[in-house]
């Protein structure tokens, strides 16, 4: 969790450094808790007990199924 004890200015400069990174063509993989964060993201995988939930890969920027 890359802001989870981070005061909120600087959470969202690093989580603003993470975008850059991906703008430049990098990839991020984060694991946060962070349902706001995780909601900013392109992609999510949500996992429990360690194991991939079946079909939650996510592309948060498209709408979700009514």
């Amino acid at each position: 969790e890359p802001t989870g004890n981070l005061d909120s200015v600087t959470a969202e400069e690093v989580f603003t450094l993470f975008r850059r990174l991906v703008d430049e063509g990098r990839t991020i993989v984060m694991v946060t808790h962070d349902p706001d964060l995780a909601a900013r993201t392109r992609r999510t995988v949500h996992m429990v007990d360690g194991e991939i939930l079946d079909g939650t890969l996510v592309d948060a920027e498209a709408p979700a199924p009514a």
